[in-house]
């Protein structure tokens, strides 16, 4: 995620992250309120309810309107709606991550389950597993044909149960296979 949309994501989070804030977005969900409304309805000061709603506003859930000497306030449902369907999507929740570096777990995982180049035994977690199926797809050159009696001789020098391996690798799409011929996927 971009640090921007990452500062934007945070500062509406914040935002939120108050229980008085949150009461403010209920009221001004039914009804339009002045600053004097909300603070009767909250218990709390009026300086504080106007500290509470410049926050709220900042992230655009709150929009003002001038009535005579009043300013009433209401909650932007549009923006609401948006921020839910623009941000709150799961290809974006995942990228709010995608800096993270997931070649250290991997990395670890392999440092686990590998000595020297022998693979000490098979993971039982598919998570880990994938990553040892991986590396073991990477033994093989992408666009060469293999015949099942080469595939288990290279499969051999990593670890003895080379046919359930070669059946993950298949499973998993990282080796395909049709009449006898294998050849590894790219990457």
């Amino acid at each position: 995620m971009k640090t921007e949309q990452f500062q934007i994501l945070l500062r509406f989070f914040k935002a939120l992250a108050d229980e008085s804030r949150l009461k403010i977005l209920a009221f001004l969900a039914n009804q339009e309120c002045s600053v004097e409304e909300l603070a009767v309805l909250l218990q709390l000061k009026e300086p504080t309810v106007s500290h509470h709603l410049a926050k709220l506003k900042e992230v655009n859930l709150v929009t003002m309107r001038p009535e005579g000497n009043t300013h009433l306030y209401q909650l932007d449902g549009n923006t609401l709606q948006s921020f839910s369907k623009e941000i709150l999507t799961l290809q974006k929740i995942a990228s709010w991550v995608e800096d993270a570096d997931i070649k250290v777990w991997e990395s670890k995982i392999l440092q686990t389950y590998i000595e020297g180049e022998r693979l000490k035994e098979i993971p039982a977690s598919r998570k880990k597993r994938l990553v040892i199926l991986k590396w073991l797809a990477n033994k093989f050159e992408v666009g060469v044909q293999y015949s099942e009696r080469t595939i288990d001789e290279i499969l051999k020098r990593y670890h003895p149960d080379f046919s359930n391996l070669r059946r993950e690798l298949i499973s998993y799409h990282l080796i395909h296979q049709k009449d006898g011929i294998y050849w590894r996927y790219t990457d």
